[in-house]
């Protein structure tokens, strides 16, 4: 009996000790995960995160957390864009240290419609972000050809083996995939390009990308034949942009940018969907130190099972891998209603520095958690240790920020829930907390 009480002491106590040493960045801050980075390393020398969210006002706001005080500094961009998580900011250190940052409306109305970008008129200093910049990356011939004009999520990218191009990729014409380049740090955009789309045109069809640039020469793009509410054979795929063309896995071409778009099937499979293994997802890609993708998705065997996936390119197949069953959705669902988006995982993030660790978001006694899991056999195997645990709010959305280096600390970022209904009904706040490397 003493043991038993000793043991049920120290479970109380690790519980307590989960939640203690996680910070707030804000107590009202939402985002999505199609509009990265969302958090970013930047070159300060004391270590310092970019980040940003949306209010349930609709505010867009950027923040910087000095990671050697944990003090912070934040600027409002945009004053009641809309209250919609899909409209977070993504952010881009500039060669000069300025730091640009995009983000839209989701997909825009009469009201407003467009990317909108602010950059910083010091350098890495979010209390100097520019007032903002409205613009429409498209052209009447695209217009023409792809029917649909619309505007959700940006993601910014600069790589420095093509003279410090910036590229900018979104869902915008078409409803499709597009990409913009600048030449000059963002000041002006080239016209857009439509990347991929369905074999017949259809502009309801909207594939999701996750992307993940190494700076220098290739952006590598995950990403699926549509949304899981409309795809039942919803599967992923791979490509990676280098040197003015789209390639395989195994290396061989796709496309030159002059011969875009393609379809979803002319990209590499990572995961087939099937009837009995379900529906997918995507959440992460990054590359390890030997220039592999690592990939991290959902499966939806069922709306109510979803089941995280890591899977590794060894230069000949993927090795993948289940990680862990991770509950079913996490919006709260109003009584006597149907759940309007049953795809929502808690989600799921990939150290950039160190893929062979992920931090996920699954249920733990009806509350949604946040676990670390590490492999050494390129995800056959986890070792899973806690986060979080004993929390009062669901944990859920975590990101590792981007351009991790060595010697930087590690910190995760997440959302919590004291309400999320939709993702235009909402009440949540950033949190944040260092890590100590294994």
């Amino acid at each position: 009996m003493k043991i038993r009480l000793l043991l049920l002491a120290f479970v109380c106590l690790t519980g307590r000790l989960h939640a203690q040493n996680v910070s707030a960045l804000t107590e009202d801050g939402a985002w999505c995960w199609f509009s990265d980075p969302r958090a970013i390393y930047t070159n300060d020398k004391n270590g310092q995160v970019v980040t940003g969210w949306v209010t349930k006002s609709g505010d867009i706001v950027a923040a910087s957390l000095d990671l050697e005080s944990g003090k912070t500094a934040r600027k409002t961009l945009y004053t009641k864009l809309e209250i919609d998580d899909h409209d977070n900011p993504a952010f881009l250190q500039l060669p000069d240290k300025t730091i640009l940052t995009q983000y839209t409306w989701h997909g825009g109305s009469k009201d407003g419609m467009g990317v909108i970008q602010n950059t910083t008129l010091e350098p890495l200093d979010v209390a100097t972000f520019s007032d903002s910049i409205v613009f429409k990356p498209q052209t009447a011939a695209l217009l023409t050809k792809f029917k649909r004009e619309t505007y959700t999520y940006a993601n910014p990218f600069i790589l420095s083996a093509e003279n410090n191009k910036v590229y900018s990729f979104g869902r915008w014409v078409g409803f499709k995939p597009n990409f913009i380049t600048s030449t000059d740090n963002g000041k002006t955009w080239s016209d857009p390009v439509v990347v991929i789309t369905s074999k017949a045109l259809d502009t309801n069809n909207r594939p999701y990308v996750k992307y993940y640039s190494d700076g220098k020469s290739k952006i590598h793009l995950i990403f699926t034949d549509g949304h899981p509410n409309s795809e039942p054979l919803n599967s992923v795929y791979y490509c990676y942009y280098d040197k003015g063309a789209f390639w395989r896995a195994d290396g061989t071409k796709i496309a030159n940018i002059d011969q875009l778009p393609f379809n979803p099937s002319d990209a590499t499979i990572v995961y087939k969907a099937t009837p009995e293994t379900g529906k997918a997802w995507i959440f992460d890609i990054v590359i390890d130190q030997k220039g592999r993708p690592v990939v991290a998705y959902t499966r939806y065997p069922t709306n109510e099972n979803h089941q995280y996936y890591y899977t590794v390119f060894d230069g000949k197949k993927w090795h993948d891998h289940h990680l862990i069953d991770s509950g079913k959705w996490f919006p709260q669902t109003p009584e006597g209603k149907r759940e309007r988006e049953e795809n929502y995982s808690g989600g799921l993030t990939i150290d950039p520095l160190d893929p062979s660790i992920v931090y996920f978001s699954h249920e733990v006694d009806s509350v949604f958690e946040i676990s670390k899991g590490e492999t050494k056999d390129l995800g056959k195997t986890w070792k899973i240790t806690p986060v979080t645990r004993n929390s009062k709010l669901d944990n859920v959305r975590p990101v590792v920020p981007r351009y991790k280096k060595k010697g930087d600390k590690t910190v995760l970022l997440w959302m919590q829930n004291r309400k999320y209904v939709h993702y235009t009904d909402y009440d949540t706040r950033i949190v944040w907390k260092e890590l100590t490397s294994r």
